[in-house]
């Protein structure tokens, strides 16, 4: 085995993408279909789901949990489908008629954990998608069962979801009125592709950076780290180049208020735009040329020999500085993109690398070195398993036609999955549905947001009421409401417009207030 091999095996791929973020219902009270009534109760007892009969089903169990705190009083059932896809259906001694489901993150293999959504009567489900990361760790899964990668790609959220919509129906004796999903990053990849293979599942999905394309993805991360893992970038440098973006791009869009509002005019030249060092000399001051030239790659994305671009980079934005919870500021890019100053593998990088190794390659190789991936020749490698994975189909008529809803959300800023690949896929699905396409599917960008949440701009938004309205008042989402809270305290909103839209100060009042924004074509 490599080093690189020996190395990737012993993290086993764990990287901080296993919670799929989904956003608050903070505008439930304002919701035009009254979601908030829960005004069924059960018509059996939850000792009695023992005793339903279930397609695929494996093991099943159920007990009663007592109310706590927000979360009701609710019936928990839980269960193994074929062959090892564990999953959970809560359901709440007062019921909305709804199902409501939260995906996973990365390569899964954990259950999320997020009740919120029964405290307005909403019946609960989740998956860890077939295998246990615990156990398994990344993608590892497939080693001990091939299925396992079938799961993980599409078939146990699908399964989860009739599942759960059985059991609902059994135990409050009625049908299920409505289905909704709501979930971040590898949970946006899998809320699109039921969207796209099982448009019957849910009436309603809230993708937010939804991972359309993982394995392009892929590929960049690969990119990334042949060009950065050496080249001794530091928190320091990258504070630096994200000094010199901000004085370039801030006022593009008019104001200068520490957002930069549509990053593609922001046209960074790194070897010009940031002060470079002089021979001999390699401090936080400046780049050196093969620094400057490794952070071009991250921006301009992966590319053949002859300059044709592969998959988009990240945006010039992504590099800002946020406060972690240590208090500091500090890079996203810093274990991320790229290493950290002690070395080692970076959080996109053991994700991209090992959906090569483990899932892409048939059989897997965990000893594929990552330098030896070429992209005028292995791309192709990739091809098998983006027809199992990647939600890049773009024929969504059947979920049209039966009403479904979609609203995508993306952060300009995102620093885990470049942002243009969830822009490429809407604008080719606006192509591929007709006319009326935006009568169904609407995508917002967020500046300044960063992967699901965070960052410099306003980032807390309530798409699933927006969508929800949308399904069921016929409420067309003309724009969201984005907000940064800081301690508690709400300290700039600013509109969400439906893209190609943008938000553009009106001249008068605070630029923390969105009311004095407008939606506007750029």
């Amino acid at each position: 085995m490599t080093t690189t091999g020996k190395l990737i095996t012993a993290l086993g791929l764990v990287v901080p993408f296993q919670v799929a973020l989904a956003q608050p219902f903070s505008n439930a009270s304002d919701s035009l279909s009254d979601y908030t009534r829960a005004d069924f109760t059960p018509g059996m007892a939850c000792n009695a789901i023992g005793r339903l009969f279930l397609p695929d089903l494996v093991s099943i169990a159920s007990e009663s949990v007592a109310a706590n705190g927000d979360i009701p009083a609710h019936c928990q059932v839980t269960g193994v489908l074929d062959p090892e896809i564990a999953f959970r259906v809560s359901l709440p001694a007062n019921w909305n008629g709804r199902i409501y489901m939260v995906g996973n993150g990365g390569h899964a293999g954990t259950m999320s954990l997020e009740n919120g959504a029964m405290q307005y009567g909403f019946a609960m489900a989740s998956t860890d998608t077939g295998h246990k990361a615990s156990e398994e760790p990344g993608a590892t899964f497939v080693l001990s069962n091939p299925q396992k990668a079938i799961d993980y790609a599409y078939r146990a959220v699908h399964l989860t979801a009739v599942t759960a919509k059985t059991v609902a129906a059994n135990y409050y004796a009625r049908p299920v009125d409505y289905a909704y999903w709501n979930s971040c990053s590898n949970g946006g990849r899998q809320g699109m592709l039921e969207a796209q293979r099982y448009p019957d599942d849910f009436d309603g999905i809230v993708a937010i950076a939804p991972w359309v394309h993982q394995t392009g993805f892929s590929m960049g991360a690969i990119w990334n780290h042949q060009a950065v893992a050496n080249a001794g970038l530091t928190a320091g440098k990258l504070a630096l180049l994200a000094q010199h973006v901000m004085a370039k791009c801030d006022a593009l869009d008019g104001l200068e208020d520490g957002l930069i509002d549509d990053p593609r005019h922001c046209l960074v030249d790194v070897a010009e735009d940031v002060p470079a060092c002089t021979v001999g000399r390699d401090n936080d001051s400046c780049l050196t040329p093969a620094q400057a030239e490794a952070i071009q790659k991250v921006y301009d994305g992966p590319s053949t020999s002859d300059g044709s671009q592969i998959f988009p980079g990240f945006e010039p934005g992504s590099e800002q500085p946020v406060i972690g919870a240590n208090g500091t500021a500090t890079s996203p890019w810093m274990g991320l993109i790229v290493p950290n100053e002690a070395g080692g593998f970076t959080g996109d990088f053991g994700l991209g690398i090992g959906t090569l190794q483990y899932l892409a390659l048939d059989p897997p190789q965990p000893d594929f070195d990552y330098r030896d991936f070429d992209f005028d020749r292995d791309t192709g490698l990739f091809d098998r398993w983006s027809r199992l994975a990647d939600a890049q189909d773009t024929d969504l008529s059947e979920f049209k036609a039966k009403g479904g809803k979609i609203i995508m959300t993306y952060g300009w800023s995102d620093q885990i999955l470049q942002p243009m690949m969830g822009v490429d896929y809407y604008e080719r699905a606006l192509a591929a549905n007709g006319a009326d396409a935006k009568d169904f599917i609407r995508l917002f960008m967020l500046p300044g947001m960063t992967h699901c949440a965070g960052g410099l701009g306003p980032d807390q938004n309530d798409a699933i009421t927006a969508v929800i309205d949308w399904v069921e008042a016929g409420v067309v989402p003309a724009r969201l409401e984005a907000r940064k809270i800081i301690n508690g305290e709400v300290t700039r909103s600013r509109p969400l417009c439906p893209y190609p839209e943008v938000a553009r100060y009106d001249g008068s009042g605070s630029i923390d207030a969105a009311s004095n924004f407008q939606c506007v074509m750029p």
